[in-house]
């Protein structure tokens, strides 16, 4: 998790390199936003920060600017994003880069210089040379999916910056509605905290008051009404959608992926696999693959073999046109429901 780190941030006890890689890029970018507030004063920072693209920019000519002295101020922040020279990609940058110099910058970094390198890709190349090296002398933040633990802590931080409390029910009624995508989740809390005020406390209830459901939400909400046998509450959620300009076929793939994700749990969970490795196998959230795993237990492989049979069957109806589009997924909720 990332929260030592930014304490560490905010108290200005800065490392000369920073490494901040991983596929969560909401995380990279928070981690940097925070680094430029407190590294470089306001009025200093046309003069002492810089940002290179290495797609663009060869990495010695970055590093040249690291190692030139502050302007009326104490340090200098450089910034270099999309270093594909990390990964064992091949990349299509036409700009060739002289990572040696890399390699002998990180032996002495510049002692006025805080280097930081953005690298938002899930996997580095371990072979080489330069990562091992960067992983030795820099601070390193791996930000990849956060686990649902790591959720709570960071939605609990989050509140906290704000001087404001935050429920366990209502961490997870957040993430029930809003979902796991960090930058959505982020956009909620500041809401709820600007609605109560300091000291406040968001609950349960604030979070029903104040958060709409995402789309994918109102879908999971919709299947969890169907198979409860709550077919009024599962219609007036599709309603709800369509009055709300959502088309029919977007809903209709929403629902198969959704009851694809079900399958795929039951099946894994049966062949013995934990929640992390599900989700690793099929790249989403720990948290989705709970919720589904839940889900999943309502029905037999048998019966979500049909439903996803009856999907296909309505797809196909609605990309020819055979059947008002409203109707078809009327009838296949109805006839999920009995």
């Amino acid at each position: 998790m990332n929260l030592e780190l930014w304490k560490k941030i905010k108290k200005r006890q800065f490392a000369p390199v920073y490494l901040l890689h991983g596929s969560e890029t909401f995380l990279i970018q928070e981690t940097k936003e925070l680094l430029i507030k407190y590294s470089v004063e306001e009025e200093e920072k046309d003069f002492n920060l810089s940002i290179f693209d290495l797609e663009e920019t060869p990495v010695e000519i970055a590093l040249a600017d690291a190692e030139t002295l502050p302007f009326m101020g104490e340090r200098r922040l450089v910034i270099l994003q999309n270093p594909h020279f990390l990964t064992a990609e091949k990349s299509k940058e036409k700009v060739e880069h002289n990572v040696t110099v890399l390699e002998q910058y990180l032996k002495e970094p510049a002692p006025f210089t805080i280097l930081v390198i953005t690298a938002p890709y899930e996997k580095l190349d371990e072979r080489k040379k330069i990562v091992k090296q960067l992983k030795k002398n820099a601070e390193v933040l791996t930000v990849n999916t956060l686990s649902e633990k790591d959720l709570h802590s960071w939605i609990t931080e989050r509140t906290n910056q704000h001087r404001v409390t935050i429920s366990p029910s209502a961490i997870q009624e957040l993430l029930h509605v809003a979902g796991t995508n960090l930058m959505n989740i982020t956009q909620e809390i500041d809401k709820m905290c600007l609605y109560l005020g300091e000291n406040g406390e968001i609950t349960k209830e604030t979070v029903k008051l104040l958060v709409p459901r995402s789309l994918e939400q109102n879908i999971f909400s919709l299947i969890d009404k169907v198979v409860n046998r709550k077919l009024d509450e599962a219609l007036r959620i599709f309603y709800d959608l369509l009055q709300n300009n959502e088309e029919p076929i977007k809903i209709l793939s929403l629902l198969a992926t959704q009851f694809r994700l079900i399958f795929q749990v039951k099946e894994l969970s049966r062949q013995g696999y934990g929640q992390q490795q599900i989700a690793g196998n099929l790249k989403v959230h720990p948290f989705r693959v709970k919720l589904a795993g839940g889900q999943a237990n309502l029905f037999t492989q048998e019966e979500l073999l049909g439903i996803l049979s009856q999907l296909a069957e309505a797809d196909y109806e609605m990309k020819n046109g055979k059947m008002d589009k409203k109707l078809i997924l009327e009838l296949f909720i109805m006839k999920l429901g009995k």
